[in-house]
């Protein structure tokens, strides 16, 4: 297994990166937004410049559907930064709540349109598995 590195670990969200596997991964411990998420998502996309990722990661169970502003500022801000600095590849492990699963799989729908090969699983396992040997 190769080496796990932390970029951010609040009580919001954590953010890490696997170099050799080009992965960054995030993982919501709650309902995630606001400041603390723009800044965690920034710092993901930050590893993923420094390290040439193309992959990311996200674990969503505990997550829930983004808030108009927080869906209007990764749109803006985050994403097309993350998709200059290469990023091609989306594992989304799903939340677990109904609307939570709705909102990502718009923004899988959406990015997917703009060129981010992108998956929805229920599996965190699954998801790295799957970025980890499909590209």
């Amino acid at each position: 297994m190769s080496n796990k590195i932390s970029i951010v670990d609040n009580d919001m969200i954590s953010v890490w990166v696997y170099p050799q596997r080009r992965i960054i991964h995030h993982q919501m411990k709650t309902y995630s937004y606001g400041e603390r998420f723009y800044q965690a998502l920034m710092k993901g996309v930050e590893a993923m410049e420094q390290y040439q990722a193309t992959k990311w990661l996200s674990d969503n169970r505990l997550g829930g559907a983004l808030p108009a502003e927080d869906a209007e500022w990764t749109e803006k801000n985050w994403f097309p930064r993350a998709k200059a600095a290469g990023w091609r590849h989306w594992g989304v492990v799903q939340p677990e709540k109904i609307i939570g699963q709705l909102n990502m799989s718009r923004f899988i729908k959406k990015y997917g349109q703009q060129g981010i090969n992108a998956r929805m699983f229920s599996d965190l396992d699954e998801a790295l598995r799957w970025l980890d040997t499909e590209f």
